[in-house]
């Protein structure tokens, strides 16, 4: 059972603590391709998210599935290259080929709890993604709307 308030405490003394990004961070995607990239890993899709991936491809499902998708457990992921490169990133251009679909993942990058951890790795993430730390406030509230979408 959770503590009952101290009426004797205002109710910032009874608050949660604010994170240490509760101004906001600055953030605007460059659509460099950076974070399509790297040591191999997985980018987790939804049932939905297979749905409109093959749709915006104009593919029947099950031919995308599998073409495109592998079973990680119970769990679903986009296939990648051996380079870890995501299969959707262009080699050529360097942009994803399916941006405006893309899964709920990439949509909330780079507000995972793992780059939100501390200001050391939020400065990490700033040297990694050339968006990060740069452009215009991400309000406190929307960051913790994508934080909380996915846990990575």
């Amino acid at each position: 059972m959770p503590a009952e308030p101290d009426p004797k405490r205002s109710d910032s003394e009874n608050a949660p603590p604010r994170p240490w990004y509760a101004d906001g961070l600055p953030f605007e995607c460059t659509e460099c391709g950076k974070c399509c990239t790297g040591a191999p890993g997985y980018v987790w899709v939804n049932e939905e998210e297979i749905d409109q991936l093959a749709d915006w491809l104009t593919m029947d499902r099950s031919k995308f599935v599998g073409q495109f998708v592998r079973k990680v457990g119970r769990r679903s992921s986009l296939v990648e290259y051996a380079s870890g490169d995501c299969v959707f990133l262009d080699p050529d251009t360097r942009h994803c080929r399916v941006y405006p679909v893309r899964p709920q993942q990439c949509r909330t990058w780079p507000f995972w709890d793992s780059n939100l951890k501390t200001p050391k790795a939020w400065e990490a993430t700033c040297r990694d993604c050339p968006g990060a730390g740069r452009g215009q406030l991400v309000p406190l509230e929307e960051i913790e709307k994508r934080r909380k979408v996915i846990s990575i």
